[in-house]
């Protein structure tokens, strides 16, 4: 049996944009340049019918104002996701930049990834049994992986060799 070829999309119009765009911002969290590097992927695909330009700034610029996009809102819910699950200030970085946050933005969340940065750190190490979570002795060449897991994970050096050096004794645990 064979298949027919499925017929191709329609280029968009301003109502068929719009209504992509508003599926997009309801179905996942994202930001003003996610949801505009969306549309142009789709405008790439599928062409425009529409008079002029399309309107995607505009149109983002809109949700925006309406509150169906708000990247603070992403950048701090990201930000309390990646602490969640033990990374450090780099990563959270290279995270929000990567989904578009900009500078200003991200360095709200300066204070918060700080008062953070040594339970995460501890979260991370218990996760991945690094340090005083291990189940054994270190050896030198286990050490040298552990500070490159959490140098990965985004932490300063100063707290991965303090959480290295630290016994499970001497940590204090969240209640």
């Amino acid at each position: 049996m064979t298949r027919t070829a499925s017929r191709p999309a329609r280029p968009f119009d301003s109502a068929s944009l719009e209504r992509a765009a508003l599926d997009y911002a309801a179905r996942y969290a994202t930001t003003r340049a996610k949801l505009a590097a969306y549309l142009r992927r789709k405008l790439r695909e599928r062409g425009w019918e529409g008079a002029g330009a399309p309107p995607v700034d505009a149109l983002v610029a809109r949700f925006a104002e309406r509150g169906y996009v708000d990247d603070r809102a992403f950048a701090a819910a990201r930000t309390d996701a990646l602490l969640r699950r033990g990374y450090g200030r780099q990563r959270i970085g290279t995270a929000l930049r990567a989904a578009g946050i900009d500078a200003e933005t991200a360095g709200e969340l300066g204070e918060h990834i700080d008062a953070e940065a040594e339970a995460a750190a501890l979260r991370f190490a218990r996760r991945k049994r690094i340090g005083p979570f291990a189940v054994g002795p270190a050896d030198p060449a286990l050490k040298r992986r552990w500070i490159a897991a959490m140098a990965r994970a985004g932490h300063p050096m100063a707290l991965v060799l303090k959480m290295l050096d630290a016994g499970i004794d001497e940590i204090e645990f969240e209640t």
